[in-house]
């Protein structure tokens, strides 16, 4: 994947399609505590549309019971793959953001996952619509007594995240006009679009290696300092382009504590989560920087 070809179309291309899921709450996040434990994971896979001319298949984790899933309802993450890649690819850290308390909801991009049979950088326009559709999705699921997800999705709570292309997709969730129940974003090693960060103003934590050779951290930076509501930033110092999201590998300890800290602090209100996200990041491979929104 070249990062001048990437780069050029991921920063070129006009988001259409985007328009936000409706209903819901879009008041203020319920107040509640987050969970100080840490869940079983469970996983189901289900395709959203699966006669339309734009399949989704969807890969989601949740904490689990032995009955099934955990009691309880639990926010929700909608986590975006890059280029030629898939969500169980991300299960290092998808996983354990379920076993955190979190329902992760991670789509396979119709022609940007591995295996695509048409495969298109320029679809990446399309897929934050994609991901709306996902989040519709899963309020029918939330209704559906029969599912086994019914009662237990906390819609009023929702993240965007995603690694390089899903970074920008998930840069384009949102939108102007999005829904105020999505409420924080995480971009990993990914930027932002023409559209993206407008509305209202939400949390984003980026991070970023800095000799990311396929998008460069300039990339990156430049999102950081166009988003509207408080911003963070954690560089990877010296690393690329995501080996820092496998499990063991120098850098994977750092962002998970500080991607779930940034999670429990905007989806459950943990102001102590909140509190700890410079130190999560206080690490020889890391620097760590914020500001309030703009």
């Amino acid at each position: 994947m070249g990062a001048g070809r990437l780069i050029a179309v991921l920063m070129t291309t006009l988001l259409v399609g985007c328009a936000p899921a409706t209903g819901g709450s879009d008041g203020p996040p319920p107040t509640r505590r987050a969970p100080e434990g840490s869940y079983a994971v469970g996983v189901r896979t289900l395709t959203l549309d699966p006669r339309s001319s734009r399949p989704l298949p969807v890969t989601i984790w949740f904490p689990a019971a032995a009955n099934g899933v955990a009691d309880g309802r639990f926010p929700v993450v909608v986590y975006s793959h890059g280029l030629y890649s898939r969500p169980d690819l991300h299960a290092g850290l998808t996983t354990r953001w379920a076993a955190a308390g979190f329902v992760v909801a991670a789509p396979a991009f119709p022609h940007t996952r591995q295996g695509a049979a048409h495969f298109s950088r320029d679809d990446v326009r399309n897929q934050p619509a994609d991901g709306w559709r996902l989040i519709r999705h899963l309020g029918r699921l939330d209704r559906n007594r029969a599912d086994p997800l019914a009662g237990h999705l906390d819609l009023s709570s929702i993240a965007a995240a995603g690694h390089s292309a899903g970074g920008y997709t998930t840069s384009g969730m949102f939108s102007e006009g999005h829904a105020a129940r999505l409420r924080s974003g995480i971009v990993i090693a990914g930027g932002g679009l023409p559209g993206s960060f407008a509305g209202l103003p939400a949390p984003v934590l980026f991070v970023h290696g800095t000799a990311d050779a396929v998008v460069p951290v300039t990339v990156g930076r430049a999102a950081y300092g166009r988003t509207p509501g408080p911003a963070a930033f954690l560089s990877m110092l010296g690393q690329d382009h995501g080996a820092y999201l496998t499990p063991g590998n120098p850098g994977f300890a750092p962002v998970l504590a500080t991607t779930t800290d940034f999670l429990r602090w905007t989806l459950y209100g943990d102001q102590a989560a909140g509190a700890r996200l410079p130190a999560d990041a206080r690490t020889p491979m890391t620097s760590y920087e914020s500001r309030p929104a703009s």
